[in-house]
């Protein structure tokens, strides 16, 4: 029994794992695609429209959608379900941070509550998990429902005016949270998930920990540029890659 328990628990550690990996990886493209919009309108229908003529979009939007709900079935078995777990979580969140603004008198004198950088990242992960599986379920309908119908728009697919549009009624301030959320929850589970399965033994978690900066940072700093040009607070700053067209 105890060693069927433990199988079964393998598999799901797998499935919460390789599903992440796979959510990360297309969050990488997807940052990549998304920014097409920095060179203007043109450079972002241009994406939009090579992705649904070949048909990537189409099958890519089903499957993303079905990997989020995976990952967020098999993730979320480790946030606490009960009200008196979720105030343990609270407390210990709170320790860890009030512990980490403390300094030892010596060296060799440690609080056992000094910040531990593992746990903390842990319950900010669980957090923002929440936060995506609320905005990222209503980011991906809106999705799904622009490149299989022709519910939204002049036509079927994803296209600059409408999503513009969207974002300037207000709806960039809701995507300006999910960029935070997920930049935070990709890079920490990229480096828990290379932790946890040995990359570890192979380079330092320093190591690994400046590669997690490096993809926050990166990821933020892609999502805020092409906020600011979605929401009309910026000019696209590389609209003079492509000429104007007539």
């Amino acid at each position: 029994m105890q060693y069927a328990s433990a199988n079964r628990q393998l598999a799901y550690e797998l499935v919460s794992g390789v599903s992440g990996l796979l959510l990360a990886l297309f969050m990488f493209g997807h940052t990549f695609l998304v920014g097409s919009i920095l060179a203007g309108e043109r450079s972002f229908d241009w994406v939009a429209t090579v992705l649904e003529v070949l048909y990537i979009a189409q099958p890519t939007v089903v499957i993303i959608f079905v990997l989020f709900l995976l990952h967020a079935a098999f993730a979320s078995r480790k946030i606490p379900a009960q009200l008196a777990e979720r105030r343990r979580m609270i407390k210990l969140a709170s320790d860890l941070a009030r512990a980490g603004r403390k300094r030892p008198a010596a060296a060799t004198e440690l609080s056992p509550l000094q910040s531990h950088v593992e746990s903390v990242l842990w319950i900010w992960q669980v957090r923002t998990g929440m936060v995506i599986l609320v905005l990222g379920s209503f980011h991906l309908v809106m999705m799904v429902l622009d490149v299989l119908t022709p519910l939204f728009g002049e036509r079927v697919g994803i296209e600059a005016a409408t999503t513009l549009e969207r974002e300037r009624a207000g709806l960039w301030i809701l995507y300006a949270i999910l960029t935070v959320c997920v930049a935070f929850h990709t890079a920490t589970g990229l480096y828990r998930l290379a932790v946890k399965w040995g990359v570890g033994a192979r380079f330092k978690r320093e190591t690994l920990r400046w590669i997690e900066h490096i993809i926050l940072w990166t990821m933020l700093g892609a999502g805020a540029a092409t906020l600011a040009v979605m929401a009309g607070l910026l000019p696209p700053p590389l609209s003079g890659l492509i000429g104007r067209g007539p």
